[in-house]
């Protein structure tokens, strides 16, 4: 919500947006597909050096790296026993297969190097600024348009249910695991759902008066510089070697 990862001066935060979202599309594109050990490794080296280039805090960057890899922790517990193949070890009766443990390792190093990649290229770079930059490359309007208008106004939702919230507190009201909680948080999704519609047709009337076409104005333009085509054709061959390197 805050967009702590967007405000620095580091080399990734002077870059333009149009160049970060083609190199981290191509980047991703080849970790996600790879098969290959060497280069779901490389990519995360990758991702690491290109996280280090931002100056970001390490302490946000492990939290987020925490949350995805109790995901990943499944993988560890449950594909190494489900998966099948050369029993590597056994555990009572349960056999732990090799490639279970192989695909485990793989999933788990190609996923820390796709959100250590999207930390450093997207992260850095404002929602809004991102949105004008996806349009700018001529993905769909509509779907640009959904992205910046969804990010003006989730924090305005977020507010209205911190009221409703606020307001519920004040009447003395204490989350416990009864049915009466349920149906107090059933009231306040409800509320927040009602409130968000009726702020979105004054928003909606409002735009309209004010001459609304369906085009979101950016209030700053970002300039591509030649040190982005630099950043862009560097990321662009370095995605070419881990291709490569899948074949090899």
């Amino acid at each position: 919500m805050d967009e702590r990862f967007a405000q620095g001066d580091s080399l990734l935060h002077r870059r333009d947006p149009k160049a970060k979202i083609i190199a981290a599309m191509a980047l991703v594109s080849v970790a996600a597909v790879s098969d290959s050990f060497i280069v779901a490794t490389t990519s995360l080296v990758l991702g690491m050096t290109l996280l280090f280039l931002t100056k970001l805090p390490l302490q946000p960057v492990l939290k987020r790296l925490l949350a995805i890899n109790s995901f990943t922790l499944f993988l560890w517990l449950t594909l190494p026993l489900t998966y099948g193949g050369s029993k590597f070890v056994a555990i009572g009766p349960l056999p732990v297969s090799i490639e279970g443990l192989h695909i485990a390792a793989l999933i788990t190093l190609k996923t820390n190097a796709i959100v250590l990649t999207i930390i450093a290229l997207l992260g850095t770079s404002k929602i809004a600024n991102l949105g004008h930059a996806l349009e700018t490359l001529h993905f769909p309007e509509k779907l640009c348009f959904i992205l910046l208008f969804s990010y003006r106004y989730v924090f305005i939702i977020y507010q209205e249910y911190r009221r409703l919230v606020r307001a519920a507190q004040m009447r003395c009201f204490v989350p416990t695991t009864t049915i009466h909680t349920y149906r107090t948080f059933g009231y306040l999704f409800g509320m927040t759902l009602v409130q968000s519609w009726n702020r979105a047709t004054r928003v909606h009337r409002a735009m309209i008066l004010r001459g609304f076409d369906g085009h979101l104005i950016p209030l700053s333009q970002s300039r591509y510089t030649t040190k982005d085509t630099v950043f862009l054709s560097t990321m662009l061959s370095l995605t070419a070697i881990l291709a490569l390197l899948n074949f090899l």
